[in-house]
């Protein structure tokens, strides 16, 4: 599949198991932007093929909380309003991160009320392929329109599609928040940054991005 991610580094086959979602880089204070007002946290109707979902977002407070801040702003779109150092305690998060999307399938499961509203997926190869990409759409445009956000463990560096560039070697955590072009482009939503919050990239970027790692989804 082509793609112009620079490869990950330091990664191993046992990625999923050991991807601590800590990032290098300065620490931002919480600070939320583009707030939605409360109970304004449903999809906002889009044409066929396009919906987006009301986040309240927040920024991870440190270096190492991208993994509870990813949880506490895909839950917002709920409506839900959660701590983070909460969740980083049901994740077991420490200054090493979180250490895979099986430690956070759990709480979105708590905090959504249903045991089986989330579930992991692994893409465990290096590059993701046709048929993991495809799943992945079809997973993002599902939960999106189930009115929640997927959770993904990235790690390496990928291109928006405004050619911003995004890097996390050593691993992150991030929220999609919703889809155009019947999920061929996805909308994420970002908490290392306030200054960078939001932006799109292609699902297959996505796919090779989430490669070695996994996602949680309905």
């Amino acid at each position: 599949m082509r793609t112009d991610l620079i490869r990950k580094t330091a990664l191993t086959a046992a990625g999923l198991a050991f991807t601590g979602g800590a990032i290098v880089g300065p620490i931002t204070a919480a600070y939320a932007a583009d707030a939605k007002p409360a109970g304004q946290t449903q999809s906002d109707r889009k044409p066929a093929g396009e919906r987006q979902l009301g986040v309240r977002y927040e920024a991870q407070p440190n270096f190492y909380y991208c993994g509870p801040a990813a949880a506490r702003n895909a839950l917002s779109v709920q409506g839900k309003d959660i701590s983070v150092d909460a969740m980083a305690k049901e994740m077991g998060t420490t200054e090493a991160g979180t250490n895979s999307i099986n430690d956070i399938t759990p709480v979105l499961n708590k905090e959504t009320g249903k045991n089986d509203a989330y579930r992991s997926v692994e893409i465990s190869s290096p590059d993701a392929d046709a048929k993991q990409t495809d799943k992945l759409r079809a997973d993002i445009v599902k939960t999106v329109d189930d009115g929640r956000a997927v959770v993904a463990n990235i790690a390496g560096t990928t291109t928006d599609t405004d050619g911003g560039i995004h890097s996390f070697e050593g691993g992150h955590y991030i929220s999609v928040v919703g889809y155009r072009d019947n999920g061929q482009i996805v909308k994420i939503a970002d908490s290392a940054d306030p200054n960078t919050a939001s932006y799109e990239v292609t699902v297959e970027h996505l796919a090779d991005w989430i490669a070695t790692r996994g996602y949680a989804t309905s």
